[in-house]
């Protein structure tokens, strides 16, 4: 490639040379320094770049390999460019009848300022010569690149550039009228027209460039309402008519093979999309109201799924205490709390952390939510007799090392469980109780006998997840008085940082972005083995626990408070009941 002249934002000219071998090890370099790539990943990345003589940027964004605010904030700090965030875009579309939605997605460009004498252009890639030549035809004067991310580019470009976006919801109503329940023709005709078809997609690329887990389309009286979970919370979205609301529905069937002529009863299916080179699944449900159908989406990107235990967020004394049950030969490790308290990443990540060649695994789940490689996994279907139970009586006989279950329901596989690891088998599984002592009387309520049940747990994980407080805007603050007690108390190593939630664009004004763990974690030592011997109950033996020295989830989540990491008031939205 030639060279491109461009000019700064003073007006003066400047000269960016092409892309080249000194670039990409200086970006690469950084990128290792910054901890956002490890050797083998940069190594994966150059390979990739030298096979297909591509843009390394663009490389780096689709195989996934680092996270994207990251990239774009070492990209500006390389290449010398200005780096935008959501709010630096202007509110109206600059030159929307000369440039085309297709190639600005293909480039990942949008422009910012048009001025008199250069533009300014937002981009992933700024040394994109070939880039910066088209646009100079299109806008007869030089450009000057700025850096953001793919994502806030991509929604930009749908937000200002996509001509259904301003005039959807009409769009959307004259879409799909007069559909009857019966009209099944006419309601597949309706799902694949233009403006339903871009509703659904806008709506699939929101909530994942938004890192939501769930999207909820819930049929109102008078309009068709949506929602996206992010970081645990509940968030409208753009919602809308009703009279849309069955293409709309049907659109997502279609997509998830389900039968739209079907609208009585429930119906669960799965969609398989690429997102920038990740491949994302989504789990769909649907269920019928008063108002029509409701639709639950989850999202599952596990490229995003952190399988690591301390970037989950265990501390170094709960850390130490798993790895000492997960190193066990045999046993039962248990993890416990509500539906989304992150039970199922957490056994991931400790499946991760035993998947050496040295050991075979088989895990039992309903659904296997992620795949992993090394692992023999299998997914439970009730509706040919393929439950928990039966799936775990088979893999006795394969010979397996470790063992998971995803949950332990019913008394059946509570027994096998326990066989399994009576015989030599290490054993994770789930179970639905709100602390860790809780857990244990279950087992035994189950039917399993208490010598049993002191002979084979080895521990019992409780936890929950809390918002963690967002870097860009978090603000420093003093202990509160109340506070000064715990803290004199606290036993995690570290400064102790304060910080009270804000609010900015990155955010979306929560002052919270993702999520860490708090946990208590039960050991069966001495003490607690008499009780539950003695047949305690669930307070009492709680009781034995902390007496020798388990940290409840309150307390957990106090350390997480004075590390920074999150506030007072998260954590007892989540533990207020396991105050002692």
């Amino acid at each position: 490639m030639g060279e491109t002249t461009v000019i700064n934002h003073t007006g003066a000219s400047e000269t960016a040379h092409p892309i080249g071998a000194s670039f990409e090890s200086r970006l690469l370099s950084a990128l290792e320094s910054a901890g956002a790539l490890n050797s083998e990943s940069a190594e994966r990345a150059r390979r990739a770049h030298i096979r297909t003589r591509g843009s390394l940027i663009d490389i780096l964004i689709r195989l996934g390999l680092c996270e994207e605010k990251i990239l774009a904030e070492t990209v500006a700090a390389v290449s010398g460019k200005d780096l935008l965030a959501a709010d630096d875009f202007p509110d109206t579309a600059i030159a929307a009848d000369q440039l085309s939605v297709p190639f600005l997605r293909e480039a990942r460009v949008v422009p910012v300022l048009n001025k008199k004498d250069h533009v300014v252009i937002a981009a992933t890639d700024p040394t994109d010569d070939v880039i910066a030549h088209a646009l100079q035809l299109v806008f007869f004067k030089p450009v000057v690149f700025a850096v953001s991310t793919a994502s806030t580019i991509d929604d930009v470009i749908l937000r200002l550039y996509d001509a259904a976006a301003t005039a959807h919801s009409v769009d959307l109503a004259s879409a799909a009228t007069d559909i009857t329940d019966t009209d099944v023709a006419r309601l597949r005709e309706s799902a694949g027209e233009a403006p339903i078809i871009r509703f659904v997609d806008r709506l699939l690329a929101r909530a994942i460039d938004s890192r939501a887990s769930d999207i909820h389309i819930e049929p109102l009286e008078r309009q068709l309402r949506v929602r996206i979970r992010m970081d645990g919370m509940l968030a409208d979205e753009e919602a809308a008519p009703m009279s849309a609301a069955a293409a709309i529905v049907s659109r997502i069937k279609i997509l998830a093979h389900l039968d739209i002529a079907e609208r009585r009863l429930p119906q669960d299916g799965s969609i398989k999309i690429n997102v920038r080179g990740r491949e994302i699944d989504l789990r769909v449900a649907t269920a019928p109201v008063v108002h029509g159908e409701s639709v639950v989406i989850r999202i599952l990107d596990r490229n995003s799924v952190r399988l690591d235990l301390r970037r989950l967020g265990f501390g170094s004394a709960l850390l130490s205490d798993l790895s000492r049950m997960l190193d066990r030969p045999n046993g039962i490790v248990l993890v416990t709390g509500p539906t989304g308290s992150g039970k199922s990443t957490t056994l991931y990540a400790a499946l991760d952390r035993l998947n050496t060649v040295m050991r075979k695994i088989v895990t039992v789940e309903d659904p296997v939510e992620y795949k992993i490689e090394g692992l023999n996994q299998i997914q439970v279907k009730p509706e040919i007799g393929l439950d928990f139970a039966r799936a775990l009586r088979s893999i006795l006989r394969h010979d397996p090392d470790v063992i998971m279950v995803g949950e332990i329901r019913d008394a059946e596989t509570a027994r096998i469980a326990t066989q399994a690891a009576l015989t030599g088998h290490l054993v994770l599984s789930t179970l639905h109780t709100n602390d860790a002592a809780s857990a244990v009387t279950r087992l035994l309520d189950m039917g399993i006998e208490d010598y049993l049940v002191t002979s084979t747990v080895a521990g019992v994980v409780a936890q929950r997840l809390v918002r963690a407080l967002c870097d860009d805007c978090k603000k420093p603050a003093e202990v509160p008085e109340f506070l000064q007690p715990a803290l004199a108390q606290r036993t995690e190593q570290g400064p102790t940082e304060f910080f009270e939630a804000k609010g900015c664009t990155a955010c979306r004004g929560t002052g919270y972005s993702g999520r860490t763990i708090i946990a208590e974690m039960l050991m069966m030592n001495a003490n607690v083995r008499q009780a539950v011997l003695r047949r305690a109950e669930a307070a009492q033996i709680r009781v034995q626990a902390i007496q020798s020295g388990m940290r409840t989830l309150y307390q957990s989540g106090l350390d997480a408070v004075f590390a920074g990491v999150t506030t007072h008031d998260e954590v007892l939205r989540v533990a207020q009941d396991a105050i002692d």
